[in-house]
């Protein structure tokens, strides 16, 4: 596998300085008909916070690819449908992309029940499709061998990394919340196996509507005798989810452990927030700079518009979904990799035989300006992406890192192994 490269002395500046081609060498990627990559965004519907920040970032990648000279020599052209968070729409816009755009590759959803419903129709137009979800419907096999994640790591990873230092740290008895579709029952699932690994008992599990938006109700199935009370939270009303959970708990409550979805996009200083002072999230990504200062992170900031606070830059109150969002970024620049190493040049079935041979063939992806957010292990039986994750304490109304994982803490079991599809 091609490695990245690194900063020297320079940092991301010098490195392009060095790497960029020549004016006139660039000019003439314009001359060349261009890799067209369909971008399935949620534009509208639950998830269009996160599509917001999903479309501004994968705009960003391209723009400096197309920069450094394309992808083997030739533009990338970003093609965007809205399937407004739908899971008919999502199918839809998988078979228009590939039918009326006629493009060489489709990057798709985030929300799980779109991309279980469109992965299929991907496998069916033998089109390669990219999920940036977290979702297990890529690693577990439920998809397809034409569907991939490389760009973002899954929940299985994620609770496999952090739920031993939940255990040892916060507590064994647990309640879990968690949204009612795949994406929470992913969660409820691996956590549930998790305890049983390391001893530890879920007491309650308690599932919510993701479009609900009234919360107490559900508060009360909350046991009293809990050491922590696990959350994660997607939609248009998790600020007030936070808020209501907070006025349920008051100020004798267990122990906090969330994943940041139940807080992406909502600055932490909004009222109603004040008792998550002291309480724990999963991060991705760090939100502020000062979790996980790099000049790759600099650089990628600087190149969507993300200040050190983790918000947009002209818009300081526009807080990004910055745990999520660099996967558009990472799995546009997998794409580029794959593509150059394989001599992909037409979306024919000969072609993209060599691409997903290629991209199954390959196991690391290096930190750097392609992989702001780390390093990753890449399974090509699985096509899931392996890296590392960080958990925040909230303090002064401010996400501070207080560890972060190795990669190999969130292996797991799996006999999943796309390479014996066919093609």
């Amino acid at each position: 596998m091609g490695t990245i490269g690194a900063f020297i002395f320079g940092g991301a500046a010098g490195y392009l300085a060095g790497n960029m081609r020549p004016i006139s060498e660039t000019q003439k990627v314009g001359e060349k008909s261009p890799i067209k990559i369909g971008f399935q965004v949620h534009r509208t519907g639950i998830g269009a916070d996160y599509g917001y920040w999903y479309e501004r970032t994968a705009k960003a990648a391209v723009s400096l690819i197309n920069e450094r000279g394309g992808i083997d020599g030739r533009p990338v052209q970003l093609i965007i449908e809205d399937d407004g968070t739908d899971p008919q729409r999502g199918g839809q816009v998988v078979q228009k992309l590939a039918t009326e755009h006629n493009v060489d590759f489709i990057i798709g959803a985030l929300f799980s029940n779109v991309v279980l419903a469109s992965g299929p129709v991907a496998g069916e137009l033998k089109k390669p499709y990219f999920a940036v979800s977290e979702g297990t419907h890529v690693p577990l096999g439920m998809l397809n061998r034409w569907c991939f994640q490389p760009g973002i790591t899954d929940v299985p990873g994620q609770i496999s990394a952090v739920s031993k230092w939940i255990f040892e740290n916060l507590g064994r008895r647990l309640a879990i919340i968690y949204p009612d579709y795949a994406f929470g029952y992913d969660h409820r699932d691996w956590l549930s196996k998790a305890a049983e690994k390391e001893e530890a008992v879920i007491v309650e599990k308690i599932p919510i509507p993701p479009a609900e938006t009234s919360f107490t109700k559900y508060f009360s199935k909350i046991p009293q005798n809990v050491d922590v009370i696990y959350h994660v939270m997607v939609g248009p009303s998790i600020l007030t989810f936070m808020r209501e959970l907070g006025e349920y708990l008051g100020s004798r409550r267990p122990e906090l452990f969330g994943f940041i979805d139940s807080l992406e996009g909502i600055p932490l200083s909004s009222p109603g927030l004040e008792y998550l002072e002291g309480t724990y999230f999963w991060e991705g990504f760090p939100r502020y700079l000062e979790g996980y200062d790099t000049p790759y992170n600099r650089y990628y900031r600087e190149r969507v518009g993300v200040n050190e606070e983790g918000a947009a830059v002209e818009d300081p109150k526009k807080v990004s979904t910055f745990s999520h969002m660099f996967s558009t970024w990472e799995t546009l620049f997998v794409i580029k990799e794959a593509v150059e190493q394989s001599g992909y040049q037409r979306p024919t079935l000969e072609d993209y035989k060599l691409f997903i041979a290629t991209l199954e063939g390959m196991e690391w992806f290096n930190e750097g300006i392609n992989h702001p957010q780390g390093s990753k292990r890449f399974d090509g039986k699985t096509h899931q992406a392996f890296g590392q994750q960080f958990i925040s304490m909230v303090k002064n109304s401010r996400l501070v890192t207080i560890h972060r994982t190795r990669i190999e803490d969130s292996y797991y079991e799996n006999e999943n192994d796309y390479t014996k599809m066919s093609l």
